[in-house]
């Protein structure tokens, strides 16, 4: 695709300087044309650089997301783990959005998959007590909702509605300052 892309950007690219050419010599050439031909490659040029940015966008795939149990993190965080809490809903479109910008990207995914972070997700698409009480507990009532526990913090700390990824570097960091 972005090979496909390149071709194309660099066919219009010989658009433009032959149009240009054209129009020097005296040829009825719309200056709109080229304008337009020139935006479009600029259009171009932007999505060809978002698909070349080198990034596994199947890289989430490793995720080992375990079911929300809250009973079980005071213990991981006792052994010295983080354990991040992800509540989630399909039909969620800021959920969506946190995964797309912050928990499915490759750098993010590459960081979670430390053998001392735990990942525990609630998917609330569905009705269910156990997220029910976990987020009563928490005093909030919707989705998204993620929160990091770790040895310094292990009462947890509660993330921005929307990810980004410099907050949940400094969560993890401060739920464990001796080795996250």
């Amino acid at each position: 695709m972005a090979t496909l892309m390149m071709i194309l950007l660099l066919v219009m690219f010989s658009a433009v300087v032959i149009l240009i050419w054209a129009k020097i010599k005296g040829k009825p050439i719309p200056t709109l044309v080229i304008v337009m031909l020139i935006f479009m490659g600029i259009c171009f040029a932007g999505v060809i650089g978002f698909i070349n940015k080198g990034e596994d966008y199947q890289a989430y795939q490793t995720l080992n997301w375990q079911p929300l149990e809250p009973q079980k993190i005071a213990d991981y965080v006792a052994q010295g783990n983080i354990v991040l809490v992800d509540i989630t809903a399909d039909w969620c479109v800021p959920c969506q959005t946190n995964k797309a910008n912050v928990l499915h990207r490759e750098q993010v995914v590459n960081t979670l998959n430390q053998r001392h972070i735990i990942l525990m997700q609630g998917n609330w698409t569905r009705a269910d007590t156990v997220i029910e009480q976990y987020m009563g507990l928490q005093a909030v009532a919707g989705t998204p909702y993620n929160k990091v526990y770790g040895p310094a913090y292990p009462n947890g700390i509660e993330l921005p509605k929307a990810l980004i990824i410099d907050d949940l570097y400094h969560a993890l960091s401060l739920a464990n300052p001796n080795g996250a």
